[in-house]
């Protein structure tokens, strides 16, 4: 199968060599050089445009940072993908635009579905992602072996309910992060050891994937490179608590969870790392 892959970012990159290596034809498009000489030197096709990309393609693959990008990319006089061609955007995106763009592409002959995935870039290079796949059962089928060799795929309804689901993932999962370390600075200041914290955290109630992965392998170590971008979270954080008020949903937490987060991004550098959200408790949450 010959799949354009646009987007050769942190995701995009360790995502298209998987699917090399399931001996697919990968023609990438990405605005970073160095992103598309890597790409050449895993044996896939480096496009110089993002016609190139898409011309002789059957699935197209939108790994962006969100439905601004995505829209973009479909709107651009280059995205020449014929009708029969299937779009998976694995963007973090809006759901309601995402079922507008498979309404406008759906006019063209292009299909649309939506697989956002969870796991970061480490489950990126395994191929052990979680996929969230949304869109029709035959359109899902046709793309299940571009799919396979990045994760599993749980199907959760129509177009645009993959975007959905993985907004609320990431909510959760940014409110469990600020919770956790919340609860370890504390003990911290009482005298208790944060690893020996984690550890029975990871044994007890308050367990989450904050105590299971991000602290003992990102912030104990101060590292601070899970890969994934503090104004990225934010970003999803938005889409879901957008989502909760155009539903009429309750989200009071998830409202206070963004203003937090918030006033993380406008603290920490542009680049800062999810992670680094602790930084900011240590130093400047009471400002």
């Amino acid at each position: 199968m010959t799949i354009a892959f646009v987007g050769l970012g942190n995701m995009g990159a360790p995502m298209a060599a998987r699917l090399l290596g399931a001996d697919h034809a990968v023609h990438g498009f990405d605005l970073d050089p160095a992103a598309l000489r890597a790409l050449a030197e895993l044996g896939g096709t480096a496009a110089d445009t993002l016609a190139d990309a898409v011309r002789d393609a059957s699935v197209v693959v939108l790994m962006l940072p969100g439905s601004s990008a995505v829209g973009a990319t479909l709107h651009d006089e280059g995205f020449v993908a014929g009708p029969g061609t299937v779009v998976v955007d694995m963007s973090s995106s809006e759901p309601l635009r995402t079922r507008e763009l498979a309404a406008e592409l759906a006019a063209r002959g292009v299909t649309l579905v939506d697989a956002p995935v969870s796991g970061g870039v480490a489950r990126a290079r395994t191929g052990t992602l979680t996929i969230m796949a949304g869109g029709e059962p035959a359109d899902l089928d046709r793309v299940a072996p571009v799919l396979a060799p990045l994760g599993t795929v749980t199907r959760t309804g129509a177009v645009g309910s993959g975007h959905a689901v993985k907004a609320l993932n990431n909510l959760l999962s940014a409110t469990h992060l600020l919770v956790t370390s919340e609860a370890i600075l504390a003990g911290e200041r009482f005298g208790l050891d944060p690893e020996t914290m984690v550890s029975i955290f990871n044994g007890s109630s308050g367990r989450s994937g904050s105590t299971e992965n991000k602290w003992p392998n990102f912030i104990l170590p101060g590292t601070y490179d899970s890969g994934f971008g503090l104004r990225l979270m934010l970003k999803d954080m938005r889409i879901a608590t957008g989502l909760a008020d155009q539903v009429g949903a309750p989200d009071p937490l998830g409202h206070a969870a963004v203003e937090l987060w918030a006033r993380a991004a406008e603290a920490l550098e542009p680049n800062a790392d999810h992670t680094e959200i602790v930084n900011w408790l240590r130093k400047d949450a009471s400002a």
